[in-house]
């Protein structure tokens, strides 16, 4: 009997898939317990060739392919919910690798009722060699770049609001419901919400881990947290009571700074406000860059993690209040 399927949204992903399978066939839980599948959207690069090559190497794996034409993450989780046979499911990502005992530690703290849904830390690392690959993924760690979004940097174990992927029992899907597919981005985030409000609990233990590859460069990461801005904008209206400090800061910021370009053209006050705030940041920034740049012994870095994460507040907040304002 199935205990456990490893559920998998993907598209294009020839780049990362195979170092996925690899990862998820190195578990440490029972292969004759688990099935992977996996919910293509289609893809039009070799991803669909990697996979088959794999399966037809690694027949001691069950692994499947599941069409998802909606080609957006929620609707690749449900149809590969729907698909799945095991009584747990762990979520994984196409560009992201699991340590060896990633699903057996999912397991125990579901059995040992830890939480409702568990998951881990991310591990991130460059996707590429470059200077902004190197300076986005220390960024998207940084407790200044993403507040108290535990699950990048955390050292303890606890109740958080959500956690990145994560595994739950095929039950709660019957509880609270699949995943939201009006939401193109933060399907994770409502449907963990949703779980708090039924009264459920989502831990983290750190000793979960999986490897995550940031984007390769600034055009990808603004993007990538414009899409995250707009659509937590989205979710926030069904739920406003669930905004959490690090989620109002950056449109606020930005709001502030467009107020205050504003009001400059004819208050004085509003032009020196505009520039204390503005430097203060920047200090902030270059502390951030400094304290990376020492530690890793780069000092490329002081000038690259500013700027990826001044990247990542600005189009984060930016694409907040765009968002609400043009619905």
């Amino acid at each position: 009997m199935l205990t456990v399927s490893v559920i998998v949204p993907c598209y294009n992903e020839q780049n990362t898939i195979l170092l996925l399978l690899e990862a998820v066939y190195a578990q440490t839980f029972p292969r004759s317990q688990m099935e992977v599948v996996i919910a293509d959207g289609l893809s039009k690069d070799g991803t669909r060739l990697q996979i088959a090559d794999f399966q037809s190497s690694h027949p001691d794996l069950s692994l499947r392919i599941v069409d998802n034409p909606g080609r957006t993450i929620p609707s690749a989780l449900n149809r590969a919910i729907q698909a799945a046979q095991g009584e747990m499911i762990v979520r994984l990502d196409a560009h992201s690798v699991p340590q060896p005992d990633y699903v057996a530690r999912c397991v125990t703290a579901l059995e040992q009722r830890l939480g409702d849904s568990v998951g881990g830390v991310w591990e991130i690392r460059p996707r590429g060699a470059g200077w902004q690959a190197r300076a986005i993924a220390l960024a998207a760690a940084h407790p200044f770049g993403v507040g108290d979004a535990h699950y990048r940097f955390t050292t303890t174990a606890q109740i958080v609001d959500t956690v990145p992927f994560g595994a739950f029992q095929r039950s709660l899907v019957e509880r609270i419901g699949y995943f939201n597919e009006d939401l193109l981005t933060n399907e994770d985030y409502e449907f963990n919400v949703r779980l708090r409000q039924s009264g459920g609990k989502i831990w983290l233990d750190p000793a979960i881990r999986s490897v995550y590859f940031a984007r390769a460069d600034l055009v990808e990461l603004a993007r990538q947290y414009w899409r995250y801005g707009y659509w937590k904008a989205r979710m926030l209206r069904r739920y406003p009571g669930t905004v959490r400090w690090r989620q109002a800061l950056p449109p606020l910021f930005v709001l502030s700074l467009v107020i205050l370009l504003l009001l400059a053209v004819w208050w004085p006050v509003a032009r020196w406000l505009f520039v204390i705030e503005s430097a203060g940041y920047a200090v902030v920034l270059s502390l951030a860059g400094l304290q990376l740049g020492k530690k890793q012994k780069d000092w490329k870095l002081i000038l690259s993690v500013p700027l990826a994460i001044a990247t990542m507040h600005l189009a984060w907040g930016s694409a907040f209040i765009w968002s609400l304002v043009f619905k």
